[in-house]
């Protein structure tokens, strides 16, 4: 039985969680709307600091969340059954975190009890309506994939 006094998300399986308490756990950083490379031939990851066009970097949110994987083929929704297999998750995200039975980092909304200390991307994004093309996105690469 979890202990009353944790979070709602300790002690229970992902796929347990209702709707709301699902998309509560997302602190909104939006790592997960930046673009990412991979090579074909090693298949290493890279993480550019483009997001995606529905991605208002005003206010760091999707302008077509309810049907954003219809707006945009290459987003694909998460399910509690599909994180474990999403390693181009960001290491930081909730989802990818708890799914690998690890805590939530102190900064996030649920614990710090606001959105302060969030690692926003949409302090240094750019939308992928000004990248010209897919050989340009390599100049935007982020040099740490883990942040």
């Amino acid at each position: 039985m979890p202990d009353k006094r944790a979070g709602f998300w300790q002690g229970r399986a992902l796929g347990s969680l209702s709707p709301q308490e699902w998309e509560s756990l997302c602190d909104g950083c939006a790592r997960c709307c930046l673009i990412t490379l991979e090579d074909e031939d090693t298949g290493e990851l890279h993480r550019t600091r483009v997001a995606c066009r529905y991605l208002s970097l005003e206010d760091c949110r999707c302008t077509v969340y309810a049907t954003r994987a219809q707006q945009q083929p290459d987003c694909i929704p998460l399910t509690a059954d599909k994180i474990r297999d999403m390693d181009w998750m960001p290491p930081s995200c909730t989802y990818r975190l708890l799914a690998e039975g690890k805590p939530l980092p102190a900064w996030h909304p649920l614990l710090a009890g606001n959105h302060q200390q969030v690692p926003f991307v949409c302090s240094f994004a750019v939308s992928e309506q000004m990248v010209d093309d897919t050989e340009a996105l390599q100049t935007f690469i982020i040099d740490d994939y883990e942040s």
